[in-house]
């Protein structure tokens, strides 16, 4: 892994980071995405989903019933094992209290850490991209190489979001808000990708992209 290049890809919501790491990836680039790692290691029985239980309660959990089930007691027990994690009970929680969502960030991080970094040891691509939303505001940005930004104006940022969220003005500004600004994320990057126009474009700035990373990643470290 330690001779591996390795690019961070962020930006905030609607710049496009899925569309251009789909991109990349079809120019057979590995993608590790830290939204997947988030969602893996608190698959149902991991134990890092008990200890969110242990902390945030069972108000956290989607418990579907099965009432084919002969007892309440295995009933019970099939439940508790399938029982899934809600994010959206999970973010209520944390982004009205501040002691929990560092709480939260400062459990996950590591897990999702280990996670990426054992996706990494099995990539097989000249370079590997790591998707990592909120890379500005975290301490991932020690799990890159080089940062790039996808960067788009504001004005097009909520409107592309309001748009496929089907969402108001103000819902997309107050979790713009909870982000990183996008002077901040320009501050860190290395290189930056302008998604203010067409998927085309979009495309065409990944292929020049690429072909410096794979420059890159000949050279010696």
């Amino acid at each position: 892994m330690a001779d591996k290049l390795i690019i961070g890809l962020t930006g905030g919501i609607g710049s496009g980071k899925t569309a251009a790491a789909d991109y990349f990836q079809k120019l057979g680039i590995n993608i590790i995405d830290a939204d997947i790692a988030s969602r893996r290691v608190v698959e149902p029985g991991q134990p890092a989903l008990e200890e969110l239980v242990k902390h945030f309660g069972e108000g956290i959990l989607n418990k579907a019933l099965d009432n084919s089930q002969p007892d309440n007691s295995q009933q019970e027990s099939t439940q508790a094992a399938s029982a899934t994690l809600n994010r959206q009970a999970l973010r209520a929680i944390v982004f009205s209290n501040p002691e929990h969502l560092t709480w939260l960030n400062d459990f996950m991080h590591p897990l999702i850490r280990n996670w990426m970094d054992s996706e990494t040891t099995l990539a097989t691509s000249a370079y590997v991209i790591k998707v990592i939303p909120l890379l500005a505001e975290s301490a991932l940005k020690q799990l890159v190489d080089r940062i790039l930004v996808i960067d788009v104006a504001t004005e097009t940022q909520i409107e592309r979001v309001s748009k496929r969220d089907n969402c108001s003005v103000t819902d997309v500004q107050q979790i713009m808000q909870s982000q990183s600004t996008r002077e901040n994320r320009l501050s860190y990057a290395d290189d930056v990708i302008n998604n203010n126009s067409s998927l085309e474009a979009l495309e065409i700035a990944v292929k020049k992209m690429h072909n410096k990373y794979l420059e890159l990643a000949a050279t010696p470290k």
